[in-house]
């Protein structure tokens, strides 16, 4: 079987693809499964689904959650999630998207009082599910306010820049909690993002596995080959499972390639297997 990604975003969130073309490119691509991650949304899963049906791709349901822990913000994806009968995480979705509407309106405000020519109905008209910051970057480079994505991150919608507010996040337990009642397997996404090494970096995955988060992102487009094996040996010593993927987004994170990421990112099958045997034992589906 092909490599796998399973963290990818499709236009009903940041993404640049809708989810049945994001499936037949990795059809095409070689891949040999692949799971749709949207932010804070499943509305994405079931045309995935009926794409993979129809390419024979195997498509792994899923989605991205923003989280609160010990004074940090992290992410998890949920993997396998019974999208049509998850009530109790749609209902905590369906807050988190409140939440973020109030903060694209701060975001927008603030670049209209830098002189930027953006409004919020132009803004909701430029995606087509979940709203957020790449859609603010794809308005400032077509007004020609900056040159690229990157820039625009850069001055105005990154963690340092001039209109940047805070994403909304649950708390890790009720994010779990919520993903575990879709019968998902929760993995804690690029811990390289945490900023921390050694043996604080231990305790954190550690308490995180004892809140019920099941496994560790340690492939991913922007973890070296040093970290990759690093965050496998922490996931063997805490009896976790291991996942991984790109982060493909498309435009909005230029040079990261489905399945591929900036060029040596390569998630073995066997990483899929486990995780399935993993769920098995669980008395889950896969």
């Amino acid at each position: 079987m092909g490599p796998i990604d399973l963290h990818t975003h499709t236009s009903f969130s940041d993404g640049e693809f809708p989810p049945g073309e994001l499936v037949c490119m990795a059809a095409e691509a070689g891949l040999g499964a692949l799971a749709i991650t949207d932010h804070d949304t499943m509305d994405g899963l079931d045309e995935a689904l009926e794409a993979g049906a129809e390419t024979g791709m195997e498509v792994v349901p899923g989605c991205e959650l923003s989280a609160s822990f010990q004074g940090r913000t992290m992410h998890v994806l949920g993997l396998w999630v019974r999208h049509r009968e998850a009530d109790a995480l749609r209902a905590s979705l369906a807050g988190i998207l409140g939440g973020r509407e109030a903060r694209n309106q701060y975001m927008v405000d603030k670049l209209r009082a830098l002189g930027m020519d953006i409004d919020y109905q132009q803004l909701l008209d430029s995606a087509q599910g979940t709203v957020g910051r790449p859609h603010m970057a794809r308005i400032l480079v077509e007004r020609g306010a900056v040159k690229s994505y990157e820039a625009a991150f850069r001055k105005y919608l990154g963690r340092q820049g001039l209109a940047y507010a805070p994403k909304p996040s649950l708390p890790l337990e009720e994010a779990v909690a919520c993903l575990h009642e879709a019968q998902a397997t929760v993995a804690l996404a690029h811990p390289y993002l945490l900023g921390l090494n050694g043996r604080p970096l231990e305790e954190l995955v550690r308490a995180c596995r004892d809140l019920g988060v099941d496994a560790l992102e340690a492939y991913y487009t922007d973890h070296s080959q040093t970290r990759t094996r690093e965050y496998i040996e922490l996931a063997r010593r805490l009896d976790m499972g291991v996942c991984g993927g790109s982060d493909f987004h498309g435009r909005a994170k230029p040079g990261v390639r489905l399945g591929a990421g900036r060029g040596t990112l390569r998630v073995p099958y066997e990483v899929l297997e486990d995780l399935k045997a993993r769920r098995e034992a669980k008395g889950l589906w896969t």
